[in-house]
């Protein structure tokens, strides 16, 4: 881990001593540090999606899921300049992704901070931007003990079990409307198919058995995220 990490930080000042970086130009840096930690601790199913598909309440930088139907959590980065993260915490933006989605990194890259379901968990910084942006060099590694910590808790996240309808749309109900039209809006214009099919079961389940009154707008968001967050196989 400790190779990894050292590794990791001097890429991240090679990449700032070219002179014309931005945001993005980092996020290599960042991919290549996930890919790898996820090997090293023999995390399986791992994919990274960098500026994945926008919905209704924006998207954070890095989406880690399996590339199939779970999503693992999301990463907001920002520049390694933007030394203040307290200033972020407390923007719109960031307060939308953490109620919006349960697992959630923030990051300028050297400091990271945790967020389960709208709430801190944990942060840690792992080396000085300062004396890579004053001195162009790598800064010495700090805390790696704390960051294996805080990232086997990021990549640990599973949404708790369900045992009845109601506790399901409890926990559904806390998920803000953002999958939607992204997940299902292709299989409901398909009438006839068999994504169409199963969706409908799925949508006379809900009715009975849930809410109902549930409309279908109001099911189309359930249904998002149920199968998201790999609670149903699609």
């Amino acid at each position: 881990m400790k190779h990894l990490l050292e590794q990791y930080l001097r890429s991240l000042t090679s990449t700032s001593k070219h002179g014309d970086a931005r945001e993005e130009s980092y996020y290599k840096n960042l991919d290549d540090l996930i890919r790898q930690y996820a090997e090293i601790q023999k995390v399986r199913n791992i994919d990274v999606t960098i500026l994945p598909k926008n919905t209704e309440a924006g998207n954070p930088d890095f989406r880690i899921w399996d590339g199939k139907n779970h999503i693992t959590g999301y990463i907001e980065a920002k520049d390694p300049s933007v030394t203040n993260l307290d200033y972020i915490e407390g923007t719109e933006q960031l307060k939308r992704y953490v109620s919006t989605f349960p697992n959630v990194i923030l990051t300028n890259f050297y400091e990271f901070r945790l967020y389960r379901d709208g709430r801190r968990i944990g942060g840690v910084m792992i080396g000085r931007p300062v004396i890579a942006q004053k001195l162009q060099m790598a800064p010495p590694l700090e805390n790696i003990e704390r960051f294996q910590e805080l990232f086997d808790l990021f990549f640990s996240f599973s949404l708790p079990k369900v045992q009845t309808a109601r506790s399901l749309a409890i926990e559904l109900a806390k998920r803000t409307r953002f999958l939607r039209d992204e997940v299902i809006s292709v299989e409901m214009e398909q009438n006839g198919s068999k994504g169409y099919k199963q969706i409908i079961g799925f949508y006379e389940a809900f009715k009975k058995y849930l809410i109902g009154t549930l409309t279908e707008n109001q099911f189309a968001d359930l249904y998002a995220q149920t199968i998201t967050y790999g609670l149903f196989a699609a």
